[in-house]
């Protein structure tokens, strides 16, 4: 395939004009419609069965070089471009970022896309083609401010399959619009991103300058923003009429797909799977029954179907994250789920008598519980987390199904997360054991003999340096920070969430602010980078971004302090941010409190691309420390089972360890101190330091004194670069088990069935 002439040629057709002469915009578009023609023609995944992974959200992040390296073609473009003196990256800087997701849950759903389709597996995703996201976060007066994120343009990712479904509401009857987006594997065979939209839908009701809108209005706000902001009735019932379009929609072109092989709808478990992924599509368990019950299939004979149909994935032992939904809301929204639903409750209640296992409990609808129910699988998503959901969470269901739990810890897609986004990393590693990690990624390991080579450890050192570097840059030119590339990377970056932690990193940063203060001298610079957002309706996550740009211009300010610290957060953290910050990331902060993280899908990029973690015993950085050892990880904390006897007790109160400590009581202080008020918001501050000190639900107080301790470790250690350099080999080199196509392996061995 001879690239070069293709682009030349799609420049004459396009424009009229030599390749030479087009500006990056115009080799963008004509990039965007060869990749989207040679998609075209790739073959299309066939089998007898088929997976439909159905989720709310799906994190694709830009599609081009991805695309690219999965059609093969990548390496000849950059050379095209090269020729002309430009580089693939200024190219996606045209780009738009597809606004089809928020945090880890749909960036996992678009790496399993990718290695399904890598393992030639027949599965396409299932999800909303949102118009403007989550929200563009844009920080002003230190604060966050949410702003529309438009992606769609005239020429785009997305194909229009002229496809409609009928979507009946309770008050209102309205067509499921399908798009589609082919998503190419690594052997260049592709299956489908389906994603239904509502023609009626118009942007223009967003006011101006913000992301309010009329949330009574669904025929035109219905799939404008992904997760709308529930903090009234209102807005929890548009996430509901959000939720039954997509049950509705999916199921039906899933009953069309099976009547156009022909078979039979009595024995559909025998060609289809549906996996659930989390909570939000669980409608489509009753709305699967219904429409079987509608082609001639009796209650029994459906409800029997669809629980050897549907799989579901459990992401979070947080109860506010597992939905429950008042009746009166699906009587309004979809009266005719209340039958299936009520039917399905009292099966359950036949099955089992404890209470709390019922789908139906004081008129609210437990979304979870209906999938555990009427699901073949539930499966959590790294050891620790199956683990507490058996042992506690959901100890219950699991006495009564211990056939239906099972583990499967997440992965990454190689492919964007060290080929695309690190290319000279990629390199160093096939100078060294050649390419046959990129297929299996377990032949890392082959990297540990290099680990205490001097010679290999200068070399993973100036790639780190270079992709600093160009971290620097990319910072400067989204919004005009400078960094330090000399200083070390100390990065978390993830959804702003109070079990996350990110205050007790703000805490920990305030210590380091007021030694120096005191006249310590560190050994080396510490640039401190926070990335996330926060739900607009989430207050607490607010305030907390609000203290961090607050102390990030204290210490700005200060002449001495500014030498050695700097605290920086990146506006409108993204996919493409992350490509570039997680290159560059020295230390990978998983702080979260143990047994609150279910797994963590950055963990896994960080160690991939040869940052070292500074976390807890949670989530997946529980097997990271398994798979590199104590020399290579930098763990602290309380574990999982003191943390939740703790809840269990209640007997975890703030004000103790404040009273008994001076200098954990000085730091959160500091929260509302001179310095910070005169440049922040005190009614903010204020909000933040009251509910630290008074209820401080995610223990950060706890660990907060042994977190700062291990830290100082972790600076500490980076000063040996050899040593550094020695713990980078070994956390790539352990990279491999956390890659998707593992992950998707296991689904299909255990689930899926599909080969």
């Amino acid at each position: 395939m001879n690239m070069e002439k293709m682009m030349q040629d799609k420049a004459v057709s396009m424009y009229g004009s030599d390749l030479s002469n087009c500006s990056n915009e115009q080799i963008y578009l004509l990039l965007l419609d060869i990749t989207k023609d040679l998609m075209a023609n790739a073959p299309l995944i066939e089998g007898d069965r088929k997976l439909y992974y159905i989720s709310a959200e799906f994190l694709i992040g830009k599609l081009l070089s991805n695309n690219l390296l999965n059609l093969g073609v990548y390496d000849q473009v950059r050379d095209v471009l090269a020729g002309m003196g430009k580089t693939l990256a200024e190219i996606e800087e045209i780009e738009p970022e597809p606004s089809l997701g928020n945090g880890g849950l749909g960036r996992l759903a678009a790496c399993f896309l990718d290695s399904i389709a890598t393992l030639e597996l027949p599965g396409d995703g299932v999800g909303l083609n949102y118009h403007l996201g989550l929200f563009h976060q844009k920080f002003e007066n230190r604060k966050q401010k949410e702003l529309p994120d438009p992606w769609m343009t005239a020429q785009s990712w997305l194909n229009d399959t002229g496809k409609y479904y009928p979507v009946h509401f309770g008050n209102m009857d309205v067509e499921a619009h399908l798009k589609s987006m082919d998503v190419i594997g690594y052997t260049g065979k592709k299956n489908q991103l389906l994603l239904f939209d509502l023609d009626t839908v118009t942007e223009a009701i967003v006011e101006s300058d913000s992301i309010n809108f009329d949330k009574n209005d669904v025929k035109e706000n219905l799939t404008l923003f992904l997760y709308p902001d529930d903090s009234d009735e209102v807005g929890r019932k548009l996430r509901v009429y959000q939720q039954y379009f997509l049950v509705s929609a999916g199921a039906q072109m899933i009953l069309e797909d099976v009547k156009a092989h022909s078979w039979d709808l009595k024995n559909i478990s025998d060609h289809v799977v549906i996996q659930i992924n989390d909570t939000h599509p669980s409608m489509v368990i009753p709305e699967l029954i219904r429409l079987l019950m509608e082609n001639g299939l009796s209650l029994e004979e459906a409800v029997a179907q669809t629980e050897k149909v549907c799989a579901y994935t459990n992401h979070t032992i947080l109860a506010e994250a597992l939905e429950k939904w008042p009746s009166h809301f699906i009587e309004q929204v979809a009266p005719q789920l209340m039958p299936i639903i009520r039917e399905l409750d009292a099966i359950a209640a036949k099955r089992d008598d404890n209470p709390k296992t019922r789908i139906i409990q004081n008129d609210i609808i437990h979304m979870a519980n209906m999938d555990i129910h009427f699901s073949k699988s539930t499966n959590g998503v790294a050891k620790i987390h199956t683990d507490i959901l058996k042992d506690t969470e959901l100890h219950d269901f699991y006495r009564l199904y211990p056939e239906k739990f099972n583990n499967k810890t997440n992965g990454i897609t190689f492919r964007r997360w060290l080929q695309a986004c690190n290319p000279q990393l990629t390199k160093w590693i096939i100078s060294k054991i050649g390419d046959g990690f990129l297929k299996d990624s377990m032949e890392l390991e082959a990297l540990k003999k290099y680990a205490a080579d001097p010679e290999c450890q200068k070399e993973v050192l100036a790639i780190k340096r270079e992709k600093k570097e160009e971290l620097a840059v990319f910072l400067k030119n989204r919004q005009g920070v400078e960094i330090d590339p000399n200083s070390i990377f100390d990065i978390q970056v993830k959804r702003l969430h109070e079990y996350k932690r990110q205050q007790m990193n703000l805490l920990s940063v305030i210590n380091l602010y007021q030694e120096i203060k005191n006249g310590y001298v560190p050994e080396e610079k510490v640039t401190v980078i926070f990335g996330a957002k926060a739900a607009p309706a989430y207050i607490l996550a607010k305030d907390i971004i609000h203290a961090i740009l607050v102390l990030s211009d204290l210490i700005a300010k200060d002449e001495v302090a500014s030498k050695y610290l700097q605290v920086v957060m990146v506006e409108n953290y993204d996919v493409t941010c992350a490509e570039k910050l997680i290159p560059a990331a020295d230390i990978s902060e998983q702080i979260s409190l143990a047994s609150k993280e279910a797994s963590g899908t950055s963990n896994m990029k960080f160690m991939l691309n040869g940052a070292v973690t500074l976390g807890t015993d949670d989530g997946a950085n529980v097997e990271i420390h398994q798979l590199v050892g104590d020399d290579n990880i930098f763990i602290f904390g309380v574990d999982s089972d003191t943390v939740i006897k703790h809840y269990e007790k209640a007997d975890y109160h703030p004000q103790d360890i404040l009273a008994q400590d001076s200098k954990v009581r000085e730091l959160v202080d500091f929260l509302v101190s001179e310095e910070m008020i005169a440049l922040g918001d005190q009614t903010s501050l204020g909000r933040l330091h009251h509910d630290i000190t008074t209820k401080d639900w995610f223990m950060a107080l706890i660990d907060l004194e042994s977190y700062m301790n291990c830290r100082k470790e972790a600076y500490a250690a980076y000063a040996d670069q050899n040593r550094w350099a020695q713990m980078m080999i070994n956390n790539i080199a352990a990279a491999g088990f956390f890659s998707s196509d593992r992950t998707i392996a296991q689904y299909n061995e255990e689930i899926w069935k599909l080969k």
